[in-house]
């Protein structure tokens, strides 16, 4: 997945921005929603890349799957700089079919907007899987 295609990605989704909080060779997606006052809060974390072709995503990810992934593609590991028990890194270089790197994007995601509060779920339309396990979006 090139890295147009990976921004596009990040940023279909409700209440998903881009930031780069640590410079520009770094782009971080965020996702969110307002809170009970209605104001903006703080964004949360789902994906973070370099940004450049061969480049890399990291991405949030269930602790079982994420072993799962990383013992069966070489191109999976444990993020760099991150919680590794909860974040894969993903090397974007061609190797991994762009659609299973589609859906790890949504699933980092679901697990970041499973973690707000169930009115913010509302806010950004995940209201409907509030209630489930929230690992998969309609």
């Amino acid at each position: 997945m090139d890295p147009d295609a990976l921004r596009k990605v990040c940023l279909s989704f409700p209440g998903a921005y881009e930031d780069y909080p640590f410079g520009p060779e770094t782009a971080v997606f965020k996702v969110r929603a307002s809170s009970a006052g209605g104001s903006p809060t703080p964004g949360k974390v789902f994906a973070l890349s370099s940004m450049s072709p061969d480049g890399y995503v990291n991405l949030k990810c269930e602790p079982g799957l994420a072993v799962q992934l990383r013992a069966a593609h070489p191109e999976i590991t444990g993020a760099w700089h991150m919680n590794k028990t909860h974040w894969n890194g993903v090397r974007l270089d061609g190797a991994l079919p762009d659609d299973m790197v589609r859906d790890m994007v949504e699933d980092s995601y679901d697990l970041v907007v499973a973690g707000l509060s169930r009115r913010q779920q509302e806010q950004l339309g995940w209201a409907r899987l509030s209630g489930a396990a929230g690992t998969e979006r309609g």
